[in-house]
């Protein structure tokens, strides 16, 4: 059975994760990023509800002594990144989001590094080198002298703040309370919604809303349906099957996919210093998880 197959589930969960770049790319047709960000959470908040309604009634004391943690990780994980990077689609590609992604892993081991003094090897600093030099070829469009000339696009800047937000989230996921994942879900959704409230409201106030189209609909449904429940689903239960430190690796697909969807669906174009920057990505993150796993 498909739940039985953690490779399956964790191929899934990443193919889902890289399908919402290229949704959010196709959604600046139609949603403004902020309302579409609130609505993401809107909707999941509802769909995971009835679901979620007995794990909360034995979780909830938990909850409540773990209110803060938790309130954070749905601001920085799902409220913060998605608001990033539904905006940073409006003045970026959908590839440049997808390989952006992949700093992530960088980001979190230099906070490991400076906020809780984990060892670092060498070929974990080769590693980083090499994922954020990636990232640098990527974003300058294989020109890294541009950076120092003239600094990062809008849209790959914002994407970047995205992923350190992103990357805090996944740093302060250590402290996670053990309830269950349909009770984490459903609060961190809450919280997300709660704090995308403001934002769609600022920016439905400086612009009119308009009825989306047929596509502008079926974008919303991927994003609330896919990326937000499916994918968790998949995510949780390949994890729980293999332990997380063999699943971590399937998180590197998210650039792959994202790019492959990106050149199908959007026609986008995959230009060399893309290939060069995924593949210095990839080689990169490679290196610190094959050194951290020697620890």
């Amino acid at each position: 059975m498909l739940t039985g197959n953690a490779y399956v589930l964790l191929i899934l969960a990443p193919l889902l994760w890289g399908g919402n770049a290229v949704a959010g790319r196709m959604a600046t047709e139609d949603w403004q990023p902020f309302t579409l960000t609130f609505l993401r959470w809107f909707f999941a908040m509802l769909v995971l509800t009835p679901f979620a309604m007995k794990p909360l009634q034995n979780d909830w004391p938990i909850i409540k002594n773990n209110a803060v943690l938790l309130f954070c990780l749905g601001a920085f994980g799902m409220a913060a990144f998605n608001l990033g990077m539904y905006l940073a689609l409006n003045f970026t590609t959908a590839i440049n989001v997808s390989i952006e992604q992949a700093s992530m892993p960088a980001m979190i081991m230099l906070a490991n590094f400076f906020l809780l003094s984990q060892r670092v090897r060498a070929f974990q600093i080769v590693g980083l080198l090499l994922t954020l030099s990636g990232v640098l070829v990527t974003t300058t469009a294989g020109d890294p002298g541009s950076f120092f000339r003239d600094g990062l696009n809008k849209g790959d800047a914002i994407m970047l703040l995205a992923c350190v937000f992103y990357a805090a989230y996944t740093f302060g996921l250590r402290w996670r309370p053990k309830i269950h994942w349909m009770s984490f879900m459903w609060v961190i959704a809450v919280s997300a919604l709660a704090i995308s409230i403001p934002f769609a409201i600022w920016e439905l106030s400086n612009a009119a809303f308009q009825m989306p189209s047929n596509q502008g609909l079926l974008v919303l449904a991927y994003v609330v349906i896919f990326p937000t429940i499916v994918s968790q689903l998949a995510w949780a239960r390949g994890v729980e099957l293999i332990g997380s430190n063999r699943a971590g690796v399937f998180i590197n697909l998210v650039p792959i996919f994202g790019s492959i969807m990106a050149v199908i669906i959007l026609r986008e174009r995959f230009e060399w210093y893309h290939l060069a920057g995924l593949t210095l990505v990839l080689t990169g993150i490679g290196l610190s998880e094959r050194s951290a796993n020697k620890n």
